[in-house]
């Protein structure tokens, strides 16, 4: 039988093994809702999977976080979660201050929480590979920790923007702290869950799909442009400052990787919604919002990656 190329034509796709899945379980879910009531394994895998599948995405990432790592590390860790988690955190808890959870241009509080506090690790490793050192790249010890919704409700919730329980916030970490703890005492068991975010995620994307409209689609992904060149401007210039003010032996150029949104970001915003359905109205559109921001920035965060790079190296030769 000739084969077909599928899958690297969507690693190819910046975001295309979150993005293309979604579009599909869109289409289905508006053109061929029936398909997905056929029950069995078709219903479950193809509708009801999110939660379950986020839940293991998030137990194999704790798995890949190795205890075991310098001060230089460690350092940079902070730098990255401080610009790129913490602080955007509160710029937008003001922005929910002053525009409500509607937010301005269509931007709701929720999207805009998520977007700008996950960021995406493995673009992250491969530019600190490129642009950085080893140190660099166990940087991604901070992706690690806030790709996933904990930050996201910890902020909402105590920002009373969302009344959040507090067994949702600690729901989200379990998992987490179960994989940290069994991939640090047994790395056999890291190296097997390796492999988990490439298989999980089509697969929730597409779930995720299902529940989001077509026309939410259209909508939120022309905003979303707007919220992920917002995302890699904001973020990576926060991370930019935070390498030149902290981190003396590296290009600060490699701030800007972590001007990103995480793919499983959009997983986010069910969980969200979950631990507080007064966000379900904003549902359809912030995940297609951030879904748009996931492609933007993985498109805009290695340019702006390199040419800061590029021109620091200038910089520092000319001096």
């Amino acid at each position: 039988m000739k084969q077909v190329p599928i899958t690297d034509w969507l690693q190819k796709l910046p975001g295309g093994m979150m993005l293309v899945p979604l579009i599909l379980g869109s289409l289905v879910g508006t053109f061929a809702p029936d398909f997905l009531q056929l029950g069995s394994f078709t219903t479950a895998l193809f509708k009801n999977s999110a939660l379950p599948l986020i839940g293991l995405l998030i137990l194999a990432t704790g798995a890949q976080i190795n205890a075991r790592q310098s001060t230089g590390v460690f350092k940079r860790c902070g730098v990255v979660l401080l610009g790129k988690t913490l602080i955007p955190a509160l710029l937008v808890i003001v922005y929910g201050n002053i525009f409500g959870r509607e937010g301005i241009l269509g931007v709701s509080l929720i999207a805009a929480m998520i977007a700008f506090t996950n960021s995406n690790g493995g673009l992250w490793l491969a530019l600190a590979g490129q642009y950085g050192n080893e140190e660099d790249r166990g940087a991604y010890i901070a992706s690690g920790l806030n790709d996933g919704p904990f930050f996201t409700l910890l902020a909402l919730g105590l920002s009373g923007h969302a009344n959040v329980p507090w067994q949702a916030i600690v729901g989200t970490v379990i998992p987490f702290i179960v994989g940290f703890v069994w991939g640090n005492v047994d790395r056999k068991f890291a190296d097997m869950m390796k492999p988990t975010a490439a298989i999980t995620i089509p697969f929730f994307s597409f779930a995720l799909g299902t529940g989001i409209n077509l026309n939410n689609l259209i909508t939120g992904g022309m905003t979303g442009i707007l919220l992920g060149i917002a995302v890699t401007v904001v973020t990576g210039t926060l991370c930019f400052i935070g390498y030149r003010w902290f981190v003396k032996d590296s290009n600060p150029g490699i701030g800007f990787a972590a001007g990103t949104t995480a793919g499983n970001a959009v997983s986010s915003v069910i969980v969200v919604t979950q631990a507080d359905p007064s966000f379900a109205s904003f549902q359809g559109v912030a995940t297609a919002q951030i879904a748009a921001a996931v492609l933007v920035t993985a498109l805009l965060s290695p340019l702006f990656t390199h040419y800061m790079s590029k021109r620091y190296a200038k910089v520092k030769q000319g001096a």
